[in-house]
């Protein structure tokens, strides 16, 4: 009995482990020269064809004075408005802006009536806040599944926003973007100091005394008392970015879901969900632009080689579980039974006849490092074989 090694034509070895130069390369069943049937290959079960999960990137970031920004000018260009900075005195004119398809503001119902008037509400931010590295809004940008229509789109986004936020005592102003280039996406600018109940804004942090084992205050040695800040609010906890990209895969795929798509989305990454795939980068606005009118970009280029670094990835591991599978099988059967590796290297050979001067360089470069890994790690049964695939 002569049986091949499924896909050993396309090993080679490197640092003592067992690897594929072209993994991609097609592999089939063929017959050695004794006429036995090569299992280049093992024929996997159907399954199922389920949805890709696609990573959704939800960027979320603070805007800071000191960074020579305002909340009235993010709030006009993100509306596609025209609004006017009192703090500052500068116009910010983003009325002949595309892409605008709606802009809205959601209050907390102890939230001044006013301030549903885009101009009132963040010049009011502007003003409240003294200091040249003043946190003005937060701000979380997410993208829109196209799979939606836009009133979907807009239900998904009011539903998101008012139960994570507007309901925390934030003042929401949202806007979706939409140019028609396949990328729609939402901005959402969120006040970042509390509204105490009358409608006043109150203080975002507070003076809070240290205490020893007792409760008691401790003096600080200069006749006063040791005392720290505490924030007013736990908007600023670390780990609500988790809770709120979370929250939005949620509400994303609740929605897919009710409009009877199947497709689904995750804010945690390949990592995190133990995925061994290559992320993408992210192309931003500029460099999507540039790739649908067919102009390459740097960050393109990066894409496209992580797609096929994926693609080759997924084939080796396919070619790891066949050669496991397979060698599992033969080292279960009698003794037998199970090829020799002297019978599996000949009909590796019979199976490999290049034709030309550097096909036939490379078959023996091929097979003097198959049979350099064989011995270096012992193999000389199909039980041994089995135990080294499964490393």
């Amino acid at each position: 009995m002569s049986c091949a090694l499924p896909g050993a034509v396309a090993y080679f070895v490197r640092d003592g482990e067992l690897h594929s130069p072209n993994p991609l390369c097609a592999t089939g069943h063929g017959t050695s020269a004794s006429g036995c049937p090569v299992p280049c290959g093992l024929n996997i079960p159907h399954r199922k064809e389920v949805p890709p999960i696609d990573f959704c990137h939800i960027p979320v970031s603070i805007i800071k004075r000191s960074e020579g920004r305002s909340a009235v000018a993010a709030a006009a260009y993100r509306s596609g408005t025209k609004l006017t900075n009192e703090w500052d005195g500068l116009t910010h004119d983003y009325t002949r802006k595309g892409g605008v398809v709606h802009a809205e503001i959601m209050l907390p119902a102890h939230a001044p009536p006013e301030f549903a008037d885009r101009s009132t509400l963040w010049n009011s931010v502007e003003q409240i806040e003294k200091a040249r590295d003043s946190q003005l809004a937060r701000e979380i940008e997410a993208a829109l599944p196209r799979e939606l229509s836009r009133e979907q789109q807009l239900a998904l986004v009011r539903a998101y926003v008012k139960d994570n936020f507007v309901d925390k005592g934030m003042c929401a102003d949202f806007a979706i973007h939409d140019k028609g280039t396949g990328n729609p996406h939402v901005h959402v600018m969120l006040t970042v100091r509390p509204l105490k109940e009358n409608g006043a804004w109150g203080a975002k942090c507070r003076k809070a005394y240290d205490l020893d084992e007792n409760g008691q205050r401790i003096p600080d040695g200069k006749g006063g008392w040791k005392n720290h800040r505490e924030d007013t609010t736990d908007w600023n906890d670390k780990g609500n970015v988790e809770i709120w990209r979370a929250a939005w895969a949620a509400y994303t795929n609740r929605a897919l879901e009710a409009a009877g798509q199947p497709a689904l989305v995750d804010h945690r990454s390949y990592k995190r969900r133990g995925i061994d795939k290559i992320p993408s980068v992210h192309l931003g606005p500029a460099a999507s632009q540039m790739e649908k009118r067919g102009i390459r970009t740097d960050k393109g280029e990066v894409n496209r080689q992580i797609a096929a670094d994926n693609k080759l990835l997924k084939e080796i591991k396919a070619r790891i579980t066949r050669l496991y599978n397979w060698s599992k099988a033969e080292a279960e059967k009698p003794e037998g039974q199970q090829p020799s590796m002297i019978e599996l290297w000949e009909a590796q050979q019979q199976l490999k006849r290049p034709d030309t001067r550097t096909g036939k360089i490379r078959a023996l470069q091929e097979s003097a490092a198959l049979f350099s890994f064989m011995q270096a790690n012992g193999i000389q049964s199909m039980q041994q074989l089995h135990e080294k695939s499964q490393i």
